[in-house]
């Protein structure tokens, strides 16, 4: 057994890398916590939220040669730069960051999308083939196709012939859908009635793969179809949110039909600002009667 004393040593190590320049941890009865970064995000346990910006704009070098040029660096970019090292290892703290950013890219795949946000917004559900998440990542094919039933909830629940039907799908990031889509989907709502733009009955699909949106298009009679979708999530972030519009879809048509907005997260486009932006592309697309590269013709 470890005595008390080596214990609250080993904790003084590993505190004085998480938190750089914190002072050493005291033993348990009189510890006080590590001092804070300043405007770091910390939990209900004090605890400071170690994948905050503030957190991660931290240089963990020892002496690098141009300490404020680093500053600058790691601010205009997500990448793991002026991470150091401990000997032939990673820092602990760039160890606990990368595994905290991990597990936050595997919520982001497995959980689902909030229901009660879903209906705050007006949105009904339906869902693909999949009938779980492990299906969904492991059929890609299941999660662009709808069974019967879902597709006669889709029929007379929608708007038939709309000029634009929106789709909101959880994708590959449940995350990206919380985050982005209350501000974003407002916005396009109402810049397409700004432009006198039919945008149909808006709904909800779980498990839903991009090209999930040529089945309904093609059930709908839709002449433009917009899925705001969650993309696969990376270490960098986990809130990316994409928009893939299509004119006149149909199942089987080639991906290079499609027009992509990606990068939406507070980090990437704005969300009110990207809601903005895909109705003038979606305008432009109706006007065009094209999408994708035979928009750029």
């Amino acid at each position: 057994m470890l005595s008390q004393s080596l214990i609250d040593q080993i904790v003084s190590q590993v505190v004085s890398q998480i938190t750089p320049g914190a002072a050493p941890a005291a033993p348990a009865s009189s510890a006080a916590s590590p001092a804070p970064v300043p405007g770091a995000e910390q939990s209900s346990a004090g605890l400071e939220d170690i994948t905050s910006p503030e957190q991660k704009a931290v240089p963990l070098l020892a002496h690098p040669a141009d300490r404020d040029a680093l500053i600058r660096m790691k601010g205009r970019t997500p990448a793991r730069i002026g991470v150091g090292r401990a000997g032939p290892r990673l820092n602990t703290k760039t160890m606990l960051i990368l595994r905290a950013d991990h597990a936050a890219a595997r919520d982001a795949v497995f959980l689902d999308v909030d229901e009660k946000l879903m209906e705050s917004l007006g949105l009904f559900s339906v869902s693909t083939r999949c009938a779980d998440k492990n299906e969904f990542v492991t059929r890609p094919d299941l999660g662009r196709d709808f069974s019967e039933e879902a597709l006669e909830t889709i029929r007379s629940r929608c708007q038939k012939n709309p000029q634009v039907q929106i789709l909101v799908c959880d994708g590959l990031s449940s995350t990206a859908v919380g985050a982005n889509v209350p501000d974003l989907l407002p916005v396009l709502m109402d810049g397409l009635k700004a432009k006198g733009i039919s945008a149909g009955t808006p709904f909800f699909v779980k498990n839903g793969r991009v090209a999930a949106q040529d089945r309904v298009a093609e059930v709908l009679g839709a002449t433009v179809v917009c899925s705001l979708i969650g993309e696969r999530p990376g270490l960098a972030t986990a809130e990316s949110l994409s928009a893939y519009i299509s004119y006149e879809a149909r199942v089987g048509m080639p991906e290079a039909r499609r027009t992509v907005v990606s990068n939406i997260h507070k980090d990437g486009i704005p969300a009110v600002e990207a809601g903005a932006y895909i109705a003038d592309l979606i305008e432009t697309i109706l006007k065009a009667r094209a999408s994708g590269v035979d928009l750029k013709k």
